[in-house]
């Protein structure tokens, strides 16, 4: 009993604290733009199913906490119906059904009668405020906690290794790679790993002279640190960890914006780097992760926060602080793919509306309703593949094996 709640407390607690974070801000977005676009709005729940506590505020907006705390949403005026996918037809049977309950002036008031402009601000709204949210996160912990970091600097070099095959030397200092800069060792880490198979070139410091040097990384399995292995890239680069190299620094305000926002940025386009090399067979699919993967992570960060501090306030502030740093990891993502065009998703909702500004009328209900089934289909299959990867990670199959051998 007692290790089934310390596991609770470990894996499925932060999940859901980390889960429930970064959906609500993203519905709120969406609330905040409806709310500044005059659009009514029936709910706002934390969480699906039966509310465990609800009310209304005076705008008439119900308030909910749900009990399956998986996520949440936002309802608008009118979406209990048909026209949640409206076509011509269903925009007409809405209007009239308004007309005669509400009269003329309330037709402003509804989502699907609004222009596609307030619309699609509305839609894009909520992966804005996942990106608004990483930077804030990100802001805050750079001001509060500061961060450790190596210089990109080459101690040693391990034989036959891209990176001593490509000339690099100990003492070289890396200053970019492929164009961007590199501050620290763990940058260039970030830059590498998702890169196995590809070359790259760097700018490299060696006394006084600028070289450039290209090194392709290949591919390596580490552990992750969640008790199974991880495919990435690798240059065979060994960072000094002498105490004088190891640098503290915590930023200012502005200045913590300005690396909270270029992070996030960073986060964004590796995430797109990713995206293209899963498409393309250079990461292998296995590297997906699910629900459960996410689980297993938000434990595992937890605990590495905690571990080795003194006292139980200092391990509560290093739990949080790590789950924080995750949090905005999972918010950028979020945003991203909600801004795939795929029906279901915000994108596909802002594709449908590119469409309806072009063609003057909205999309088909059929082809609207076609293009949400194989929407659903795909996100489906792919939650159940990510899923069969985590459980594969996890040995599950291995132990029900044992079990039934």
């Amino acid at each position: 009993m007692l290790h089934s709640l310390q596991s609770l407390l470990i894996y499925v607690a932060p999940f859901l604290a980390v889960l429930g974070l970064v959906v609500t801000v993203h519905e709120f977005g969406h609330f905040l733009a409806a709310k500044a676009c005059g659009v009514a709005v029936d709910r706002f729940s934390i969480g699906f199913g039966r509310a465990l506590l609800s009310w209304r505020d005076r705008s008439g907006v119900e308030w909910r906490l749900a009990w399956l705390p998986l996520g949440g949403y936002v309802r608008f005026a009118g979406d209990e119906n048909a026209a949640s996918v409206p076509d011509a037809d269903d925009l007409q049977a809405l209007r009239r059904e308004i007309l005669a309950r509400e009269g003329q002036a309330a037709l402003d008031r509804y989502f699907h009668f609004k222009p596609i402009w307030q619309r699609a601000i509305v839609v894009a709204a909520g992966p804005i405020a996942n990106f608004v949210l990483s930077v804030i996160l990100l802001t805050v912990l750079l001001m509060a906690v500061g961060e450790r970091s190596l210089p990109a600097k080459v101690d040693q070099l391990a034989p036959g290794q891209p990176a001593a095959l490509a000339g690099f030397r100990s003492g070289d200092v890396i200053e970019r790679a492929d164009g961007q800069p590199i501050d620290s060792f763990e940058a260039l880490q970030q830059y590498v790993q998702i890169r196995a198979g590809s070359p790259i070139r760097f700018t490299v410091e060696r006394g006084a002279k600028v070289l450039t040097l290209t090194a392709t990384p290949v591919t390596h399995e580490i552990d992750n640190g969640l008790g199974s292995k991880q495919k990435v890239g690798v240059l065979g680069i060994i960072a000094s960890h002498q105490p004088g190299d190891l640098r503290f620094r915590r930023y200012g305000p502005l200045a913590a914006v300005r690396q909270g926002a270029a992070r996030t940025w960073d986060m964004l386009s590796s995430t797109l780097v990713i995206i293209e090399r899963l498409v393309t067979g250079q990461l292998p699919a296995e590297q997906l992760s699910g629900p459960l993967g996410i689980a297993q992570l938000s434990g595992a960060v937890v605990h590495a926060g905690a571990a080795g501090e003194p006292n139980l306030g200092m391990k509560v502030v290093g739990a949080v602080t790590n789950l924080l740093s995750l949090a905005a990891v999972l918010s950028v993502s979020v945003g991203f793919m909600n801004l795939l065009p795929v029906p279901v998703l915000d994108g596909g909702h802002l594709l449908f509306y590119a469409y309806e500004a072009v063609a003057r009328r909205p999309v088909g209900a059929r082809v609207q309703a076609a293009g949400y089934r194989v929407g659903l289909a795909l996100l489906l299959g792919l939650m159940l593949f990510a899923t069969w990867n985590d459980l594969h990670r996890l040995r599950v199959f291995q132990f029900l094996g044992g079990l039934f051998s």
